[in-house]
């Protein structure tokens, strides 16, 4: 019978090999030509959720990468409260598979690989659908994933100023810190969404809200503006959409996916607001050149992307032929 061995990824492991914010982007944005050309395997994402009196649920998110000779599964959990508990409110595992065998080849750490592959995504879509002189960014959200969206987004702009904020002054304070040590320029710690996003060219919404509130309101969008909201619960005031130009999405079967409570566009696609004649394309399409992103500095656009399967393994598949060329990781007896 044959031996079946399966390396296992820890965070530390990851950490170990040296990969760039410029490889993580890359990634993501090689992935998302290969979706716009329909050269991936997607299926939208379910949730689990236990019964835990609210304190979180998980995502399940599956995918399969035809060019790459890769197929996967990720559980992610996503507990709001879990900073109380010194832990991300997001931790994940990621399942790789040969799809011609159907073999299991790793176990990936997929915390890091989700914060930062949002981030990418965040940032691919601003490279295509932001205006290129755009200089001021206005983030809300102090989570994991935050520092990977304003990270990459001013690998790609340098913006002159960053502002931010969050619900609470003991992670937004630390959080500006540590951006302003990365990137070396001034992080400015705001204490309202207003002050954060109004006027800011790139807009970015990672709020942690337990029940709907309309505190992103239409007015903040300028002429030119750039949105990207992705909170779990929506933040969005109901007329939002009337101000915006272009609206696209990362995929639009996953953005009618999972449950109805989930996403922060899911009140207006509930209401009929979002319709998929509103959509002007998915990411995909506009990466692989079949659709156009940005066509004018005036037009207020907003990506909402929910979390793509086959971005995360992307980035997981990257690291493990990394791992593989190094001998990094744990090998584990399968068979």
């Amino acid at each position: 019978m044959t031996t079946v061995w399966l390396r296992y990824l820890s965070g530390a492991d990851i950490e170990s090999l040296g990969v760039t914010d410029a490889d993580i982007v890359a990634a993501v944005e090689d992935v998302l030509a290969d979706h716009g050309n329909g050269r991936v395997v997607f299926e939208p994402r379910t949730h689990l959720v236990p019964d835990n009196g609210g304190r979180g649920h998980f995502n399940v998110l599956r995918g399969s990468l035809t060019d790459k000779g890769v197929s996967g599964v990720k559980v992610v959990g996503d507990f709001v409260a879990n900073y109380e508990r010194g832990l991300p409110s997001e931790m994940a595992l990621i399942s790789l598979f040969d799809p011609e065998t159907g073999m299991p080849k790793a176990i990936v750490d997929g915390t890091m690989i989700t914060e930062a592959r949002t981030g990418a995504m965040t940032a691919v879509g601003a490279k295509y659908l932001a205006r290129k002189d755009a200089k001021v960014l206005g983030h809300v959200g102090a989570r994991g994933t935050a520092w990977w969206n304003v990270v990459l987004l001013d690998s790609v702009f340098d913006f002159t100023e960053i502002r931010v904020t969050s619900r609470r002054p003991e992670s937004r304070e630390p959080f500006a810190a540590r951006l302003s040590a990365r990137l070396g320029k001034p992080v400015t710690v705001a204490a309202t969404w207003e002050e954060t996003l109004d006027g800011a060219d790139v807009l970015v919404e990672a709020s942690r809200l337990t029940e709907p509130e309309p505190l992103l309101r239409k007015e903040f969008l300028r002429p030119g503006s750039f949105l990207v909201p992705y909170g779990t619960i929506s933040a969005l005031a109901p007329d939002l959409l009337d101000d915006v130009d272009k609206i696209v999405v990362d995929n639009w079967r996953e953005s009618r996916s999972g449950d109805p409570r989930f996403g922060a566009l899911r009140p207006h696609l509930n209401a009929g607001i979002l319709t998929e004649e509103r959509i002007h394309a998915e990411i995909g399409e506009i990466v692989a050149g079949h659709k156009p992103g940005r066509e004018h500095d005036a037009e207020r656009t907003l990506f909402w992307h929910r979390g793509l399967s086959t971005t995360d393994l992307a980035v997981a598949a990257m690291i493990l032929h990394r791992a593989e060329a190094a001998d990094v990781g744990t090998m584990l007896p399968y068979r």
